[in-house]
């Protein structure tokens, strides 16, 4: 009787957790929604989202050697695709955008070109994101603010 209950219990706090994965998920920023032929709705992230995502991490990453006094290593290459890359709303990329990723670009190649300065440049395209994010798209703004080295 005990296992019974162990296991009901079991069930209904996965069962939560679950949903409330779920309803994570389906509040995503950063996606487009799409409909499929049985009526669902399903949310992929656009190209751009994905590439911001990635720059995310990176620069996490790259915070933390940036603070232990790690070597920078190379400029991660990809990051030059945000000039490319598909936006969720394609007319938000203008003269606006283009000048404010220039800035990204140019801050974050600075890191690997002048170690001895990393900390300024990182922050600087920190700086350059928020820029870009409090006219293009705010919501991202406290998660970037993290990134800043102090």
């Amino acid at each position: 009787m005990k296992n019974i209950f162990l296991l009901f219990g079991f069930l209904v706090v996965f069962g939560s957790c679950q949903k409330a994965n779920q309803e994570e998920l389906s509040t995503s920023e950063s996606s487009v929604e799409k409909k499929t032929d049985e009526g669902f709705e399903m949310y992929e992230m656009s190209e751009m989202a994905a590439l911001m995502e990635q720059m995310y991490v990176d620069n996490e990453r790259l915070k933390a050697r940036i603070i232990k006094g790690d070597t920078i290593g190379q400029f991660p290459q990809h990051f030059k695709r945000i000039h490319e890359a598909v936006l969720t709303d394609e007319t938000d990329k203008d003269a606006f955008f283009e000048e404010q990723s220039a800035k990204f670009i140019q801050a974050q190649e600075l890191i690997y070109k002048d170690p001895k300065n990393a900390k300024e440049h990182f922050n600087n395209g920190i700086n350059a994101c928020i820029s870009c994010h409090q006219v293009k798209c705010g919501g991202p703004i406290p998660r970037i603010k993290k990134l800043y080295i102090e």
